[in-house]
């Protein structure tokens, strides 16, 4: 695969290369897929001196698996089974080999299209795409996930949910209803209540999906669906607002299909942030600006086909892909001085894979 000529080529010697991805990294990494079809989650572990991953186990989980979430510790694995009857399915995490041990199932509300794991990782959230709502499950004290304790109807199609770094103020998107709702967050009772303003609107028919902060919580980042925008806003915490300050593309030069964009995520040190596109089957790069937060447009790089779900390494340096249509995974490094996109090393694995996590263990 090439990448676009707008980006500068990365350039990556061995002995370089190991030396950049030995320096301050942790002791091992692994990385979590999801595959839907196949009812399993591929365990691997990422060799951050090649850029490659190796199989460590396949998880059967008698479910379409789709989205997954990690809780703020690292110790838990939750998957969500997007078939009757709806649950996720709780792992432990093993602090050496990266392997999963079941704890359990719970039910879930819906099929559900989003997890995540609050702050005090005592509760975990989730957003349902076909049931419009969202939803609040408890954790027990031994990592594994409880019965529902709150149930909220959204505008059509909720598609993620997430807490701030405060852990007071939870966001959720509606891809049907072109909006992303606001919500203050009791970690206490494990309630949520509408925000003031309760909603903030997205142009019409753009499709809200995914969202993301940055580190110091100063803005958010939304891509949307429909057509495949990226959203910029400055976020005020205190205050639980958004204040919209660019809209641009994920979406490469000349495309004439139907958009598709899917997820996005930031590297670590929030220099950079990339987007996935399905119908392109590509990511999107761009530059963000430490000042205002807004992004400059690097180009697109090829990667695996229909790439629906990625993540970025703890160092920054390693971004993982999964494609839904090639039923494998890629790992491509990440220029840090240019945030170019190097060439995609791919590895089968389920069918339909469609979400990546990553954990580091020392």
């Amino acid at each position: 695969m090439q990448m676009c000529t707008r980006w500068p080529a990365a350039a990556w010697f061995p002995g370089v290369a190991l030396l950049l991805a030995s320096a301050g990294a942790p002791a091992a990494t692994f990385v979590y897929v999801a595959n839907a079809d196949s009812q399993e989650i591929s365990v691997l572990e990422l060799d951050r001196s090649q850029g490659q991953l190796k199989p460590v186990e396949t998880v059967a989980v008698a479910g379409t698996v789709m989205p997954l979430a990690v809780s703020p510790d690292k110790r838990f694995l939750y998957a969500a089974l997007r078939s009757q009857p709806y649950r996720v399915a709780s792992f432990a995490i093993d602090g050496a080999s990266g392997r999963l041990r079941k704890l359990g199932e719970a039910p879930l509300a819906d099929s559900m299209a989003n997890l995540d794991v609050d702050l005090s990782g005592r509760w975990l959230f989730a957003a349902s795409y076909p049931g419009h709502k969202i939803t609040v499950n408890s954790i027990g004290k031994d990592g594994a996930a409880g019965a529902v304790q709150q149930l909220i109807p959204t505008a059509p199609n909720a598609h993620a949910i997430h807490a701030d770094a405060s852990n007071r103020l939870v966001l959720a998107s509606s891809l049907g209803g072109d909006n992303l709702s606001i919500w203050r967050f009791d970690p206490e009772k494990g309630q949520l209540t509408p925000g003031e303003p309760p909603l903030v609107a997205a142009a019409p028919k753009s499709g809200p999906r995914h969202f993301v902060w940055d580190k110091p919580q100063r803005f958010l980042y939304l891509v949307n669906e429909v057509d495949a925008s990226l959203y910029v806003y400055a976020w005020d915490g205190a205050r639980g607002t958004l204040r919209e300050l660019q809209r641009t593309t994920t979406l490469p030069a000349g495309f004439s299909g139907k958009p598709w964009a899917a997820d996005l995520h930031l590297t670590p040190d929030g220099k950079y942030l990339y987007a996935s596109e399905r119908t392109s089957s590509t990511i999107s790069g761009f530059r963000v600006d430490p000042a205002s937060g807004l992004l400059q447009p690097l180009g697109q790089t090829p990667t695996e086909k229909t790439p629906r779900g990625f993540a970025i390494d703890s160092t920054g340096r390693h971004l993982v892909v999964a494609g839904q249509d090639s039923h494998s995974v890629s790992v491509h490094a990440i220029d840090g001085g240019s945030g170019a996109l190097g060439a995609p090393k791919s590895l089968a694995v389920g069918k339909n894979p469609n979400w990546v996590e990553i954990v580091d263990l020392p």
